[in-house]
């Protein structure tokens, strides 16, 4: 895939639902941060390409990210360079932006068939579970990939 056609997958907010709906259904939605890709992400990401006939990827911004208490020095890559990697995977078909600490806003604006999580969220607490199924989406937990973590990534580098 070249460049041009990695990057016109990544689309400003106010874009992402009219592109969203040039998309192949049904349409799976996923958020976060994907500070530092690694193999339990990109797992995560194309078990949830293969739930539907395409992937929106919703990053959140720096500022939003800042906001979940990662760590003051954390997102270490920007937002654009963690969408331009987010981006360039095969899997994902969309990536956009939610400013906000959580996507409830986004996904009330898309209204995406799936929505997913890793299986370290409970689905049932989320307010973001309780919109999809409101207009009659789904929302699931993906198993979660032992093991493999941003923040013990992270750590482990610093300790190096």
């Amino acid at each position: 895939m070249s460049e041009a056609a990695f990057l016109a997958k990544i689309v400003a907010r106010v874009e992402a639902q009219r592109a969203m709906a040039a998309l192949p259904g049904p349409v799976v939605f996923t958020n976060g941060v994907f500070d530092v890709l690694h193999r339990g992400h990109v797992t995560y990401l194309a078990q949830a390409r293969a739930l539907g006939g395409s992937l929106v990827v919703a990053l959140n911004t720096d500022a939003s990210a800042r906001r979940l208490g990662k760590g003051p020095d954390r997102p270490l890559n920007g937002e654009i360079d963690r969408a331009v990697v987010i981006a360039a995977l095969e899997s994902v078909s969309l990536v956009t932006w939610f400013d906000e600490d959580t996507p409830v806003g986004l996904l009330a604006e898309l209204k995406p068939q799936v929505y997913v999580k890793g299986g370290d969220y409970d689905m049932r607490k989320l307010a973001e579970t309780a919109l999809v199924e409101s207009y009659g989406g789904r929302a699931l937990a993906i198993p979660f990939v032992d093991g493999y973590s941003t923040s013990r990534l992270v750590e482990k580098i610093r300790a190096s």
